[in-house]
């Protein structure tokens, strides 16, 4: 063998052997061990994989492409051709529609009358093959639903009775509660990669909770504020004192703060499953909260008024819709936006004005992922927005609409609200 020949045989093995060596370096990431029932986690590093526009079931290949509003002061649900932007159907539905909820099994689709003040709240099924309801059963207090991530509760939110009841995922029979007497306006979650636990929004304490899914128990309550490093500011808050409120960007260490209490509405966990982000519509932004020390670590301004959170079916970035008023009520017109968090970096990349003014609330994005599809909350109308322009078309819908679901969506199995799937 010649020296070229010798120097060659040498340092292919080399590389060989340093290919070896990095190989034998590269970490993996754990496998999650969920709790039991629940479907494994395909991807640790993107709890999203499994909704990106390839991954609609072969379940619902026959269901139609539809776009169900409930129409809260309206006491119907709108149903919107997605291809054409056309209401194609309209139907009552019991009172105060709040939320269109996919079911786990993706079979059914809920509609949550939750007939505020009264006795008679109801969930309404709505078959996605056909796009009609069926007859409503009665439940208490249905602002929210949600599903256990093993499919054997629906989690019904019962916000006015400050409870969450587990029920039978079919035939809404009562097993258990679960009693959150520190949550007033308990109402929107999202859950563990495990499934252990799950974080609750309490919108009326400024607050967020944690509940042990898999012992039954509150694990704690904790208040939120964009001051979460500073112990005085959250000192003054637990003392649930009413204050004057001041809205600051950025203030000295030490700096006096008059603070109140935000008003926390939707939750949606990192791709990685470690952090939850919490939309706040006083404080004008998300928190960013650990799942694992139940500590907020970080805050996010976004716009007036931020209320709805959803992710890109890439899982890379999280739509904020701002609804554009601090008010529970207001009136049309105001100045909301969409703004859009790098989920990597917890930066706002982009935001997105709604054209003359807008009230965007709650939605979904399109299967494909072209579009955000959200409620104008106090514009009784519907925005499709593009998610490479922000262009925005608006169709007109009932009095108040609010938890719109967007249906086909990609995902195994659903964990409620308006289309929390995995």
């Amino acid at each position: 063998m010649t020296r070229v020949r010798l120097i060659a045989a040498a340092f292919a093995v080399a590389v060989a052997g340093a290919a070896s060596w990095c190989a034998a370096q590269t970490v993996l990431p754990e496998p999650i061990v969920t709790v039991p029932g629940m479907p494994p986690v395909p991807d640790p590093t993107n709890l999203y994989s499994e909704i990106g526009p390839d991954r609609v079931s072969p379940a619902l290949k026959n269901d139609l492409p539809r776009v169900y509003v409930p129409n809260r002061r309206s006491n119907t649900v709108t149903v919107i051709d997605p291809a054409t932007l056309q209401v194609v159907d309209t139907f009552k539905v019991g009172r105060n529609p709040q939320h269109v909820v996919p079911s786990w099994d993706l079979r059914t689709l809920w509609v949550a009358n939750n007939a505020e003040g009264r006795t008679d709240g109801s969930l309404t099924p709505i078959d996605p093959l056909t796009g009609k309801p069926g007859p409503a059963i009665p439940v208490d207090d249905p602002y929210n639903v949600y599903f256990s991530p093993s499919g054997k509760h629906a989690i019904i939110v019962a916000e006015e009775l400050k409870r969450l009841d587990f029920r039978d995922p079919q035939t809404m029979k009562l097993d258990y509660s679960i009693a959150t007497p520190k949550c007033g306006g308990i109402n929107h979650a999202d859950f563990s990669i495990d499934g252990s636990f799950a974080l609750f929004t309490c919108e009326f304490d400024g607050a967020v909770t944690k509940i042990d899914l898999v012992n039954r128990t509150v694990i704690g309550t904790l208040i939120l504020t964009p001051f979460y490093d500073r112990p005085d500011v959250l000192a003054q808050l637990a003392t649930f004192e009413k204050k004057p409120a001041l809205v600051l960007h950025s203030i000295e260490l030490g700096g006096a703060i008059y603070a109140r209490r935000g008003m926390p509405q939707d939750v949606r966990i990192s791709p990685d499953g470690k952090t939850f982000f919490v939309a706040d519509m006083l404080a004008n932004g998300v928190h960013v909260v650990d799942g694992a020390s139940f500590r907020e670590t970080g805050f996010i301004w976004t716009g007036i008024g931020a209320h709805g959170l959803y992710p890109s079916r890439d899982g890379k970035l999280l739509y904020v819709a701002n609804r554009g008023t601090n008010k529970m009520m207001d009136r049309p017109g105001r100045p909301g936006s969409v703004s859009v968090i790098d989920f990597a970096t917890h930066k706002v990349l982009k935001t997105w004005p709604i054209p003359e003014g807008g009230s965007p609330d709650m939605g979904n994005v399109s299967a494909d992922g072209k579009y955000l599809w959200l409620s104008g909350r106090f514009d009784d109308v519907v925005y499709r927005i593009d998610t490479t322009s922000g262009a925005v078309d608006k169709i007109k819908v009932g009095r108040e609409p609010h938890g719109l679901t967007v249906w086909p969506q990609p995902g195994r199995y659903s964990l409620g609200h308006t289309g929390n799937l995995r």
